[in-house]
């Protein structure tokens, strides 16, 4: 950490709450969800290492190719990205030269591309048809007018679930024209200069997910802080907010109620159905990007791709 900015004539002392203070900016300059991964991923090579006499600290260029070889049958592509970052981040905070610079790592990641290919697998989308449906079969208590609010607002807004469970009742602004959303922080928006999403009113009260955000509100008596929150099994309302992996079972949840694989499903599930659907309808893609919030528009081309994949199909056009 370079401190050449402060002051040498300055011959205070650094205290010790400014140095904790240099340190917590250090951490934030990572994202949660990216800090767990590479903790994960880092534990992962230290326990190969562990088990094979190997060092894992600094690591030789060919334990590190040798590691991700071995796991390139049982990862997709991008996993083992993630884990190639882990290991450098973890030689960065050592101090160490990262051994995924060497030419053997780079090499065994391009065979590994070449075999196995690189396409994500990505959760099937919620598409609207299905969460008509499948919000029919939530509950009229507390905990299913919640779940009615969280999956019909995140789909509405095409949020990712860590947007959904971020939100705040201060991120919101009703108005005549529905809810004026307020995203503080995105994957695609680490610096948290933010963004506004307009949700407006749906065609039926039971699928408007701004009356069911209203109504969630209004019976759980929340007035500040997170909107979607836990509830025990007394049926109260908790003070922490809900985390990602709920949204993802709720939405695995919804679709099986429907018929649909909850394999296939997640908690992005939501935003892909946003996405597709509203390509299956027409709008146009800066309108479903104004939404979504999608910075690439190969990403997003990817979901409309997707939705109109039969409508490019030839099959019906020679009569079969």
């Amino acid at each position: 950490m370079d401190l050449a900015v402060i002051d040498p004539s300055n011959t205070a002392p650094i205290t010790q709450d400014l140095v904790a203070r240099v340190a917590d900016f250090c951490r934030e300059a990572k994202a949660p969800a990216t800090r767990r991964a590479y903790r994960a991923g880092w534990r992962q090579f230290e326990s190969w290492c562990r088990d094979r006499g190997l060092r894992a600290l600094p690591a030789e260029p060919t334990v590190t190719a040798a590691f991700i070889a071995d796991r390139a049958s049982k990862s997709r592509f991008s996993t083992l990205n993630k884990s190639v970052a882990a290991i450098r981040y973890g030689h960065v905070l050592g101090g160490f030269e990262s051994p995924t610079k060497s030419r053997e790592v780079a090499t065994v990641m391009a065979g590994i591309k070449r075999v196995h290919g690189t396409r994500p697998k990505q959760k099937a989308p919620l598409l609207v048809r299905d969460l008509r449906a499948g919000v029919d079969h939530l509950g009229d208590d507390l905990r299913g007018c919640r779940d009615r609010a969280l999956v019909l607002v995140g789909f509405a807004a095409g949020l990712r679930r860590s947007e959904i469970v971020g939100l705040d009742v201060e991120d919101l602004v009703f108005e005549a024209a529905g809810v004026a959303i307020t995203l503080r922080r995105s994957k695609t928006d680490q610096e948290a200069q933010g963004r506004v999403i307009g949700v407006g009113y749906g065609s039926g009260s039971a699928t408007c997910p701004v009356v069911a955000l209203r109504r969630w509100l209004a019976n759980s008596g929340i007035q500040t802080g997170p909107v979607f929150r836990a509830i025990d099994r007394n049926g109260h309302v908790r003070s922490r907010r809900l985390s990602d992996r709920a949204v993802a079972l709720l939405v695995k949840r919804v679709g099986r109620s429907v018929g649909l694989d909850p394999a296939s499903l997640g908690g992005h599930s939501l935003r892909a159905g946003f996405v597709t659907s509203a390509a299956m309808c027409g709008v146009p893609e800066a309108e479903i990007q104004a939404t979504s919030g999608h910075r690439s528009l190969v990403t997003l081309r990817s979901y409309i791709r997707r939705a109109s994949v039969f409508e490019t199909s030839a099959v019906q056009r020679l009569g079969l």
